[in-house]
């Protein structure tokens, strides 16, 4: 199968990352709207989207797309697709819907027509009367948005940002997707130190050690489409032998350092990172942010500290943001990256910041204040 139709989705504000992400891995874009990245690739494509992009959420095959007004339109629509190219007879294939400016605004009654259409289909195909569905799962995804519906098969399973290392939690992670993409836009050097002072359990400073190693996200997890049968034997295993080989072993230790003042949050950050394979150079430390201190130079700083949201939690958090402000200000030479919700967050830092950009993390809207530093001097 030379050309396929792929769609990669991301959180708001991500899309820029995605698009580059998949040009660096070669395929084609072929549009970028508002959390969905549209390329075109192969069969290998959708192993290679899937075991490579670190700040998308989900890998879409796009089956098809089309006007609807009405029911009668979408049945038809969904009907005429090539569904049995893509599912077998055993086919699990569970529909969601989502309706957005449409005038076939009740999802349960568009889910319910969209999958009698998929099911007629089927019969057609394989001359059934009815489907067991015991088979690999395809889940199917109807997108209506101003009367145009897109049809989609879930490639991914678990969302990506699952990447298999985090089995621990602490409270108020960063996801993994938004971490790797904090990380993309500070432009750090996997040369240059890094270092998060509220590193929870480890999630920022992972994402940056599995990039300084050029280790594919995806590869300590499974896929629903590895289960497919209409991949030959070496399409997913070819991918994952790509992805092994691309990881570099010599990558200097102990240049990325975390600290926090909760020794669990440590503890489950050193774990963590031995999921994730990365140990071996990242240090972590226990310690109060007012104990922070670096006499280096030339380094980063990206974070993700409280954000103050709960009762009693305020005052305390601007009077950290203060202390923050206080004591990044004198690193002249450092460049840092603050994610945070708090709306006063320069104000109470004391210094604009070069650039900020709106991300949502965990659903909730931030600011991630972006604070250049300047360039090492060249040898």
């Amino acid at each position: 199968m030379d050309k396929i139709e792929l769609m990669a989705t991301s959180t708001f504000g991500m899309e820029a990352l995605v698009k580059k992400e998949i040009n660096d891995l070669g395929y084609k874009i072929k549009e970028v709207k508002n959390g969905r990245i549209t390329f075109e690739g192969d069969l290998q494509a959708i192993a290679r989207a899937n075991l490579w992009l670190r700040t998308a959420e989900r890998v879409l095959l796009k089956i098809g797309d089309f006007k609807a007004r009405d029911f009668d339109q979408l049945y038809e629509g969904v009907r005429s697709l090539n569904w049995p190219q893509w599912l077998p007879e055993n086919a699990e294939f569970p529909v969601s819907a989502k309706s957005i400016d449409s005038k076939l605004s009740s999802v349960p009654t568009c889910q319910s027509v969209t999958k009698k259409a998929v099911v007629d289909r089927m019969k057609a195909e394989y001359q059934r009367d009815w489907f067991d569905e015991d088979g690999p799962l395809y889940p199917i995804e109807l997108a209506l948005y101003k009367d145009r519906a897109i049809l989609t098969i879930d490639t991914s399973g678990t969302g990506l940002h699952k990447r298999g290392y985090r089995e621990l939690s602490v409270k108020a992670p960063i996801q993994e997707t938004i971490a790797a993409g904090m990380v993309y836009l500070s432009r750090w050097d996997k040369d240059r130190i890094l270092i998060d002072p509220f590193c929870g359990s480890g999630t920022i400073l992972i994402e940056a050690a599995m990039m300084a190693k050029n280790q594919a996200p995806g590869l300590k997890r499974k896929f629903n489409s590895e289960k497919w049968p209409i991949f030959n034997d070496f399409e997913w295993p070819r991918a994952r032998v790509e992805a092994k080989k691309a990881k570099k072993i010599n990558v200097e230790p102990r240049l990325i350092m975390g600290y926090d003042q909760d020794s669990e949050a440590i503890s489950i950050a050193r774990y963590h990172a031995k999921q994730a394979g990365v140990e071996d150079i990242i240090h972590f430390q226990e310690q109060k942010f007012k104990d922070f201190s670096t006499n280096r130079k030339y380094g980063y700083i990206i974070t993700n500290p409280p954000y103050g949201e709960r009762m009693g939690e305020k005052e305390e958090v601007e009077e950290l943001y203060r202390e923050m402000g206080e004591k990044f200000r004198k690193l002249e030479t450092w460049s840092y990256y603050i994610i945070t919700s708090h709306s006063k967050f320069e104000e109470l830092f004391g210094k604009e910041a070069s650039k900020r950009r709106k991300l949502y993390n965990g659903g909730v809207e931030t600011q991630y204040y972006q604070y250049y530093g300047p360039w090492p001097p060249k040898n």
